[in-house]
């Protein structure tokens, strides 16, 4: 194995996000689905008023991360694994053919929803760069507290993690985290507690939805980032799915999986450039691109050199 996709998760969004996509038959096929899913056209769904929603910025996410996947594979054939990042699960798992579109779009709505309506406000992420999770654990054992809770939400990378929680409780986290030796400490555009406990309940309610959801073995490796290992049956895909938002999400760990089952070039779906820049470093000396930074004929050509290399 030796090419893989990643799906961005949230903050990698921005109006116009669908609008600006790159004029393909491949995605201009994946917007007439989803406008005749959803009943909305992409301007109504990317506009800058309607990604104050989660529920928007998690569908256009899925949206944009399916189309690229499929405008890439036209033009290079498909990839040997994928993985996600909290909702980009979702798109990977599109890609792997463990989730019809139409399914994922219906799933994802009703996730932002849940999600929303749990912390319609109060709550968000913050990042912290420098301290390694050992270090940041003393910081939240101090921040920690009833009614201002504070999780370890990502392991992004080894110094560079995500927290979420209360708002005061990540006001407070800046002035501890600094005192620890970090960089930065900065707020996530996220308006909902991710990745920890503080979700566990609307992820069973979005657990009981998958019941009713056609799910079928994967035609590649899916790797999930909250397990950091390969899942191969389509009930506990499902699982895995309906549980990521309540579950911490090791990018890390997940990013060296990769590595170790012969990743060797991979490539970032639209939007954004985190997790390739993340994947970078692990990756060495192989090759982690952003679709968002590189043409499409260079994307084309990288991957048939691998594909050609293992031949």
């Amino acid at each position: 194995m030796s090419v893989l996709f990643v799906f961005p998760g949230q903050g990698a969004h921005y109006p116009g996000m669908l609008q600006q996509l790159p004029d393909h038959p491949a995605i201009r096929q994946t917007l007439a689905e989803a406008t005749a899913a959803l009943d909305l056209p992409p301007a109504q769904l990317d506009s800058a008023r309607a990604l104050h929603s989660t529920v928007a910025v998690q569908r256009c996410l899925l949206i944009a991360g399916v189309a690229s996947a499929r405008m890439l594979a036209a033009e290079a054939g498909p990839p040997d694994m994928v993985a996600g990042l909290s909702i980009g699960a979702y798109a990977a798992a599109v890609c792997a053919g463990v989730l019809a579109f139409a399914d994922a779009l219906a799933l994802v709505s009703l996730r932002g929803q849940l999600m929303e309506q749990a912390y319609p406000r109060g709550y968000g992420m913050s990042a912290v760069i420098g301290l390694d999770v050992p270090q940041l654990a003393r910081v939240l054992q101090q921040l920690h507290a009833e009614g201002q809770p504070a999780w370890l939400a990502n392991i992004n990378a080894e110094r560079q993690l995500v927290v979420a929680g209360a708002d005061e409780a990540l006001h407070r986290l800046a002035q501890h985290a600094h005192a620890a030796g970090a960089s930065c400490c900065q707020r996530l555009n996220m308006s909902v507690p991710s990745h920890c406990p503080l979700l566990a309940e609307p992820a069973q309610q979005l657990q009981q939805a998958f019941a009713g959801i056609a799910l079928q073995a994967p035609r590649l490796a899916y790797l999930s980032s909250s397990a950091a290992r390969v899942l191969r049956d389509p009930q506990q895909i499902g699982l895995d799915l309906a549980g990521n938002m309540a579950r911490q999400v090791r990018w890390h760990d997940t990013s060296r999986l990769a590595v170790e089952r012969g990743a060797r070039l991979a490539v970032e779906m639209l939007p954004g450039n985190t997790l390739s820049r993340l994947l970078g470093p692990v990756m060495a000396p192989g090759l982690a691109l952003a679709m968002q930074n590189t043409r499409l004929d260079t994307l084309v050509a990288l991957i048939q050199r691998e594909q050609q290399r293992l031949a």
